[in-house]
């Protein structure tokens, strides 16, 4: 799939003020500073789409962006941000959990892992409550080219063993790199293929 156009829509902060559109919308999420907004940015070809931040947990509301005018891409607060207060968190869990459950046009879900660490438990947890909660999503292993080759494999086979003990089979995944240009073109792919099914 090429990229003619990536145009920012609006953000929002409850799930009324979420645009209406009925283009199918592919979510994409994950823990605070897992490399997100870059990842959005790769897949678009455009540098500044989504706003990068060293500092986690920048991400407050919805994000959504029309994608060659066919389909949206909507960037989510990440999860897990420790410094944010509790109130803040439980708040934007409730939001993003409301959107993943009733959003009638979402097509799945990317949620991204940090491919240079073991599993996390907040990771597992997510994702055991996606399979729970019959969210269709896929696994993007992000920052590919920090570590070694063998290190990523070893890092997403314990992750998906440790899925095991309450999944039967696996998702899709997906290794990336915003610096190496890894998996845009396998993701892109895999949405176009979903389009065109749907």
């Amino acid at each position: 799939m090429k990229i003619h156009s990536a145009i920012f829509v609006q953000g929002a902060v409850s799930l009324e003020t979420c645009p209406v559109s009925k283009l199918p919308e592919f979510a994409f999420i994950g823990r605070s500073n897992v490399g997100k907004s870059a990842l959005l940015n790769l897949l678009s070809n455009q540098s500044a789409l989504a706003r990068v931040s060293g500092k986690p947990g920048r991400t407050r509301e919805i994000n959504f962006f029309t994608i060659n005018k066919d389909w949206s891409m909507v960037d989510l607060p990440g999860y897990g941000y420790a410094k944010a207060s509790l109130a803040d968190r439980d708040r934007f869990h409730e939001f993003v959990s409301e959107y993943l459950l009733e959003r009638s046009n979402l097509s799945c879900a990317f949620v991204l892992i940090d491919s240079r660490h073991s599993p996390q438990k907040i990771d597992l947890e997510f994702v055991r409550w996606l399979l729970e909660s019959n969210v269709p999503f896929n696994l993007v292993f992000t920052k590919a080219d920090k570590v070694k080759p063998g290190e990523v494999k070893k890092n997403i086979a314990l992750f998906t063993e440790a899925m095991a003990e309450w999944s039967e089979g696996v998702p899709n995944i997906f290794t990336s790199s915003v610096k190496t240009g890894e998996g845009r073109r396998e993701i892109l792919r895999f949405i176009g293929e979903a389009l065109r099914a749907s």
